[in-house]
């Protein structure tokens, strides 16, 4: 699904995880950080079991909308009429979403009795970026060089080793901040993409010869990653300022345990101090 509606779906995939990456991997770094309770723990546990669960629901949901929009194969691969084969476009897409939809299936089942080996959840999501982006390599752009231009920028977001690197490297702050700047990139060039080639208004894309379309765009890209990395770093800051306020409304362990040990050592002086006057 080639359309404007087919990227800003995928545009929209993307976003959802990265945007909540951006606020949910500073809330689980600066929770140990701050020496937050183990409830903090269970929330961000159960955020990653939600994730995984959410995933896996888009990745369907994707798949179902690249094959049965009006113009979509509807589950048929070859046509045995034709002797040819039937939207690999699509079908292209929906292999892109089945790989994601995988790796959501084994975030959820990373916290089921199965006990799965650790890292195995970032090593399903790497795969999955690596079936992206040679899926992208390898896509039908109908000698249309602006298209292949386009698509050809993604790949500097989708094949980063960030997800690669986790796997023996788990739970690596800078890893995973830059992980959720090239996610919430992919996101946001996945609309930009639609609005140049298919812009939703209707009318024709970009001009596909004029090379000023490419220079202004691979400036474009940059700006798109720009604004992922002060969105993500935005968002960080936000985190932390309302963990801050969390600690101070439950009260801080630390500061009511120093608080307990000098009103005891103020009221075994006024005790001292009673005993002395009474001898």
């Amino acid at each position: 699904m080639s359309s404007f509606k087919g990227n800003a779906l995928r545009g929209t995939f993307f976003l959802v995880f990265g945007l909540g990456w951006s606020v949910k991997y500073p809330l689980k770094y600066l929770s140990r950080t701050l020496n937050a309770d183990s409830q903090a723990s269970r929330w961000i546990q159960k955020l990653d079991i939600l994730e995984g669960a959410a995933k896996a629901f888009l990745a369907v949901a994707g798949m179902l909308a690249e094959q049965f929009v009006p113009d979509g194969p509807h589950m048929g691969l070859y046509s045995g009429e034709t002797y040819s084969w039937e939207k690999l476009t699509n079908w292209q897409y929906t292999t892109m979403y089945l790989f994601y939809g995988l790796s959501g299936i084994v975030d959820v089942l990373s916290y089921s009795p199965l006990k799965l080996s650790l890292g195995l959840d970032r090593l399903l999501l790497s795969v999955a970026m690596f079936t992206e982006g040679f899926l992208f390599c390898f896509h039908d752009y109908n000698n249309t060089a602006l298209d292949q231009h386009l698509h050809s920028l993604l790949l500097i977001a989708i094949f980063a080793l960030c997800a690669l690197m986790e796997v023996f490297l788990r739970d690596h702050n800078i890893l995973e901040f830059f992980r959720t700047s090239f996610f919430i990139l992919q996101g946001s060039w996945f609309w930009q993409i639609g609005f140049v080639l298919s812009p939703p208004w209707g009318g024709p894309g970009w001009d596909q010869t004029d090379r000023g379309n490419f220079k202004f765009l691979t400036m474009c890209f940059f700006w798109h990653y720009a604004a992922a990395l002060l969105v993500t770093a935005a968002n960080s800051v936000f985190s932390y300022c309302c963990l801050k306020k969390w600690k101070r409304n439950i009260g801080d362990p630390e500061i009511e345990t120093e608080k307990m040990k000098s009103d005891t050592c103020v009221y075994s002086a006024i005790l001292n101090g009673s005993d002395e006057k009474g001898e």
